[in-house]
């Protein structure tokens, strides 16, 4: 294998985690009166954490936005697990990278509270570790959660490569010192990841098994 551990982002990435996180926003935007956003707007508003998609989707600022994401947050977590699964082939993937040796991780900008319990459920032990965003630890694009996921692995970066669906991915690897492999089958079109930066790229978890091994 090319890589002693591989990272990963979550939503879009390992999980489609869009319409549990959609359907809970329109619940919010129902309870403050505010209209509804399609799945497309919610796609491109994911990536940053739920603070920035309750911005992108309102546009509410200090204390209201506080209230809305408070409200947010509370049916998120009540509700995560309805519609949310892996994508087609991952855990076939993350199986056949354990029995080749491969330490696998999870970062992402979720809180880190909802990273350890859709891990716990979802992938039974698959992800050596799981790093979600924890108060005083930047989140991505920032390498903070990468490069703690690294030191608790035990590996160095030149052993570690990140695999994102989003350009804060592409930003996040850049920054840690890490390579990165783009998936296209989560939450943002190829052309982003190339204005991003992003220079490989997986369209399935077959092709991204062969550029791992």
């Amino acid at each position: 294998m090319k890589y002693k551990a591989i990272l990963f982002d979550l939503d879009g990435t390992l999980l489609d985690t869009l319409e549990d996180m959609a359907d809970a926003l329109n619940r919010t935007m129902d309870r403050f009166s505010l209209p509804h956003r399609s799945l497309k707007e919610v796609r491109s508003f994911v990536g940053n954490g739920a603070k920035r998609l309750i911005e992108l989707s309102t546009g509410a600022e200090g204390e209201r936005l506080e209230e809305i994401l408070a409200v947010y947050k509370a049916d998120y977590d009540r509700n995560y697990l309805i519609k949310t699964a892996p994508y087609p082939g991952v855990m076939a993937l993350l199986d056949r990278l354990h029995e080749a040796g491969c330490l696998t991780g999870i970062v992402s900008n979720k809180p880190d509270s909802t990273v350890q319990s859709l891990s716990e459920a979802l992938f039974e032990g698959r992800a050596d570790i799981s790093v979600g965003e924890k108060s005083g630890v930047r989140r991505k694009p920032a390498p903070d959660t990468v490069l703690a996921a690294i030191e608790a692995l035990g590996v160095t970066r030149e052993e570690t490569v990140y695999v994102g669906d989003s350009e804060v991915d592409v930003m996040t690897a850049r920054a840690a010192g890490v390579p990165c492999i783009s998936v296209t089958w989560g939450f943002r079109d190829r052309d982003v990841l190339e204005a991003a930066g992003a220079e490989t790229f997986a369209d399935s978890c077959d092709a991204l098994w062969a550029l791992l091994r």
